[in-house]
């Protein structure tokens, strides 16, 4: 069992830290107050090679796996510049385009998205339905040899920089399939579509990405647009689920540790009672257990990613590490707080500002309570709760 990372690996992982030599926390910090993407960074992230780590080497990418992946989002969370457009556009919808999408469809989209000149948004969540993908209403109606597609997505990171959005929609309602799993497809929408309608959420996070409501009134769509097979596309649904829990583990494992770096140079330096604050141990141990839990949730991150680059099953370590990851980054940012006292409250600090990220995390895109019956059931072998 060996824990060392590769010479390739270890690049990703540090690329943040050069990243962030132009690209800082100030700079990410002044994107998010303004709700605005920060597009200068997208694009120099996409020349200098690393958005399409998990396309294949012929369409512009790197031909890596989920494991690079989480590596270079871990490193830009180490430095505090964690993208949220990371997650559905190269994890989500590019790594699947390139793994199940047809030759006419990744030589279309694949090179100018790894250039980060395009890019992909990725639209399941509903109103009605939430964490429940089973009840998702958004139909696409065969009209001819091509389909129409209505319906409405919320919480959709990045709509409105995105060119295209992976729409997962009903082909056959459920009340009439064999299978509940059956009767979903996914299409590639070009989001200038007629018929299509944004309209931003006001949050109270401050993220560069904004999220919005996507309204779909009969958009035409056709065979060139669907990902794999019509009524077949929970297979390739499923096959995101588990990328975006490593990927938003990792921005966890990140954030958490930028913020326990923060703590650690304030209590070395901060004296009150004649010592820096940071030699007391009311100081030290919180400090000392968040990294502990950094660290742990860290590894099963690692462990998930490499289950699934291994074409093992990943759910059990992948649910485990975005449960972990998450209340492990809440304590960091929490501890980190706590030993700036009044400062940790303030925007010249900067702490305060991680909280509201990481405590979404532990509620999206799949929520806490959700994960742990997930884990109750399929891992501990309970009787199923919902």
């Amino acid at each position: 069992m060996n824990f060392e990372l590769s010479q390739e690996q270890q690049m990703i992982y540090e690329y943040g830290s050069k990243l962030a030599e132009t690209y800082d926390r100030k700079y990410w910090m002044e994107k998010a107050e303004k709700r605005e993407f920060t597009r200068e960074m997208w694009e120099q992230v996409g020349t200098d090679g690393f958005l399409g780590l998990m396309v294949d080497e012929k369409y512009g990418g790197a031909g890596l796996g989920m494991m690079e992946m989480a590596l270079l989002m871990e490193g830009m969370a180490n430095e505090g510049i964690p993208l949220l457009m990371l997650v559905v556009g190269p994890t989500m919808s590019m790594a699947h385009l390139s793994s199940h999408g047809t030759e006419e469809q990744k030589q279309k989209y694949l090179p100018d998205c790894c250039a980060g000149t395009k890019q992909f948004c990725f639209a399941i969540t509903e109103p009605n339905a939430g964490s429940n993908t089973m009840k998702i209403t958004t139909v696409a109606k065969p009209d001819g040899d091509r389909f129409k597609l209505s319906g409405t997505k919320t919480f959709i990171t990045g709509a409105d920089v995105a060119d295209y959005a992976l729409v997962v929609a009903r082909t056959t309602p459920f009340d009439q399939v064999q299978k509940k799993t059956d009767g979903f497809t996914l299409f590639i929408v070009d989001l200038k579509k007629k018929g299509i309608e944004k309209h931003p959420i006001d949050m109270s996070i401050p993220i560069p990405e904004m999220q919005w409501t996507l309204f779909f009134d009969e958009v035409d769509v056709g065979p060139e647009d669907v990902i794999g097979e019509v009524d077949k596309g929970f297979s390739i649904l499923f096959d995101s689920l588990n990328p975006e829990r490593i990927i938003l583990a990792s921005m966890c494992n990140g954030v958490g540790r930028f913020a326990l770096d923060k703590a650690v140079a304030y209590a070395s330096e901060r004296t009150v009672f004649d010592a820096p604050i940071g030699s007391y141990q009311g100081v030290q141990h919180p400090l000392a257990i968040a990294k502990t839990e950094i660290e742990l949730a860290a590894l099963m991150t690692r462990k998930a990613a490499w289950a699934f680059d291994n074409g093992l099953p990943a759910g059990d370590a992948s649910n485990m590490a975005k449960y972990a990851s998450a209340e492990a980054a809440i304590n960091a940012v929490d501890s980190a707080v706590q030993a700036h006292g009044g400062n940790g409250f303030t925007k010249e600090y900067g702490i305060f500002d991680l909280y509201p990220l990481v405590r979404l995390l532990r509620t999206a895109p799949l929520n806490r309570e959700v994960i742990l019956s997930y884990i109750a059931t399929y891992v501990l072998g309970l009787p199923r709760s919902y």
